[in-house]
């Protein structure tokens, strides 16, 4: 039996996440294995930061994050040079 790809989605149920996993779903090939991961379970939340996810849907696609996942998140810095804690 060949070997499987594995998809895995780190979601927090949102409908943007519900989107992106059947866009995932849809894509997959026969030989893909999707999984879904809950990102309001601790344990799914402390693998996500190891693999570097920063916000969410994010896909991993064989242990490894998607480039398109990777670097996304909220940046402090650039909130503030947007006017974060700046008085009007």
């Amino acid at each position: 039996m060949p070997a499987k790809r594995k998809i895995e989605v780190f979601s927090a149920g949102c409908a943007a996440c519900n989107a992106v996993i059947e866009t995932v779903k849809r894509a997959a090939c026969p030989s893909c294995e999707v999984t879904v991961h809950d990102m309001k379970d601790i344990n799914v939340a402390k693998r996500a930061k190891s693999l570097g996810i920063r916000s969410v849907p994010s896909i991993v696609i064989d242990g490894k994050l998607a480039d398109c996942c990777a670097g996304r998140g909220v940046d402090e810095r650039v909130l503030r040079v947007a006017g974060l804690g700046k008085g009007i």
